[in-house]
């Protein structure tokens, strides 16, 4: 092992008298590539802005570059070769490519006058270092968040970056996407820098990261090397729980199927699809990007309409011209992205709540009954042990998982007949995933009828009873999840089988 580039000693830090991080330790070697993990809350983030200088620790030692710092300023952290991307990347979406990547270099030289020439130069260099190709005039508004991420990494090589922390990278990546961000990855620690990965996904870590270290509760729970870890282990040092494996077996049903599609089509996006789902099961759609899954599953909740084809509800053939006639007959949608598209971040947890069933709390006049609402909150609450001491507070301040549950208590608050989740357990960690995935296999055990779009192979394997895949607009393959795998899973989608 190369000498250290990072070593955090004893990192205490606390909030109003919460302490967030409780005498932690990390080691980061030069030029390695180290996981960091734990669930939301641990304290990641509160050490990841101790380390760049965003945050002073209340106590312990941060050694960088072999210099021994007590706190850092972010000029200082910058200096030592840190750089943090985090999530939202920090770009700035209405500059060009090469303006979110030198202009910062101008003002950290105090430049009175902007030499477009010098930032061109600047920017040129720094996508060279990783061999990214891209239009420098472009607007990273346009560019996909993929192509974003790797914007903000050229950046952070323009400052001499030896120590780039990676906070949660892959959240809205595609398993492709995944694949070309780990190889710069590989590329940046051929050059010898070393990267932080920030995550909860036990695939990425294993297959991307040399050492892990793992907190719960601001605290250090394990640490060594990832070749020495497997997944139930990852599993019980993130949590602190034992999960069984086991796979969803849907109860019988009398009736016609809840939800049947028969030959729908929508232009070159997908063809003569067809499927049913049934009442109490778990129906599985994966395929690639593109492949005209997301594009269907929107057609069933209205927000797109056919060409051709029929939809049915209970074996009755339908029209859902909108959202609105979706609703109404019953189906409900989660989407993929539930922080633009699912919730309403700066409203309470209880109106995400009851947002959809208002009616039925209020009288003719459209007044909420005070009581009736309180009840309705604080049951959903209770039945999906959503993590939240008051219900009052804004839903943005929950955790990815804690989200995700009240995007379900909203639509489980509806005489729901079929519930669609796109991505539903997308961001969210361990623990929260396993408890999603619980609650909807106890749903469809009442009854529910329930439909995974997903290109998480082993979510789909252990929720679901049947999957079909999707490819170039078209169902190529129904499979039942207990007699396939998640590499013939993916030959299928890829077209490789």
């Amino acid at each position: 092992m190369p000498g250290f580039i990072l070593q955090a000693r004893n990192i205490r830090k606390s909030f109003g008298g919460v302490e967030a991080l409780r005498g932690v330790n990390l080691d980061v070697g030069a030029g390695e590539i180290h996981c960091l993990a734990g669930e939301n809350g641990c304290g990641k983030s509160t050490l990841i802005k101790i380390i760049s200088g965003f945050y002073e620790a209340d106590g312990g030692e941060l050694e960088l570059n072999g210099r021994r710092f007590s706190r850092l300023t972010p000029l200082e952290a910058i200096s030592l070769g840190v750089q943090v991307i985090y999530q939202d990347f920090s770009l700035f979406p209405n500059l060009t490519v090469m303006e979110n990547l030198a202009i910062n270099m101008e003002l950290m030289d105090k430049r009175r006058f902007v030499n477009y020439a010098r930032m061109r130069r600047a920017a040129g260099e720094a996508v060279a270092k990783i061999g990214f190709s891209v239009d420098m005039n472009e607007l990273v508004e346009n560019l996909s968040i993929a192509r974003k991420q790797i914007i903000a990494i050229c950046r952070a090589l323009l400052y001499g970056a030896r120590l780039i922390i990676m906070d949660e990278p892959t959240t809205a990546l595609t398993k492709k996407e995944v694949r070309s961000l780990f190889q710069v990855i590989k590329n940046l620690q051929a050059q010898g820098i070393a990267i932080l990965f920030v995550s909860h996904k036990l695939d990425e870590v294993f297959e991307i990261s040399e050492r892990f270290t793992i907190f719960r509760n601001g605290q250090n729970v394990a640490a060594g090397n990832t070749s020495e870890l497997d997944a139930k282990r990852f599993a019980f040092y993130m949590t602190g729980r034992e999960f069984a494996d086991e796979a969803y077996a849907a109860p019988e049903f009398s009736g016609p199927p809840v939800l049947e599609a028969r030959g729908l089509s929508s232009g070159n996006v997908y063809r003569d699809i067809s499927f049913t789902v049934s009442r109490g099961e778990i129906f599985g759609i994966t395929g690639l990007l593109g492949s005209g899954r997301g594009e269907l599953v929107r057609t069933l909740f209205g927000v797109q309409r056919p060409d051709a084809g029929t939809i049915l509800i209970n074996g009755e053939p339908v029209k859902i011209r909108g959202v609105k006639d979706a609703i109404a007959l019953g189906v409900g949608y989660v989407p993929a992205d539930r922080l633009t598209e699912g919730l309403f971040l700066s409203q309470s947890i209880g109106r995400n709540i009851v947002v959809s069933s208002l009616k039925k709390l209020s009288n003719a006049a459209g007044i909420l009954f005070p009581d009736k609402t309180r009840e309705e909150i604080t049951s959903w609450i209770s039945e999906l042990a959503i993590n939240t001491g008051d219900y009052e507070r804004q839903v943005k301040t929950l955790s990815g998982g804690n989200q995700q549950k009240v995007v379900l208590a909203r639509w489980l608050a509806n005489d729901l007949k079929a519930l669609i989740l796109n991505g539903p357990t997308v961001g969210v960690d361990i623990g929260s995933k396993y408890d999603i995935h619980a609650l909807l296999r106890k749903l469809a055990s009442r009854g529910l009828s329930v439909i995974i779009i997903s290109d998480d192979l082993p979510e789909l394997l252990a929720c679901c009873n049947r999957i079909v895949v999707m490819r170039e607009g078209r169902i190529v393959k129904e499979l039942k999840a207990s007699e396939t795998t998640e590499a013939r899973l993916g030959e299928i989608a890829t077209g490789v089988a």
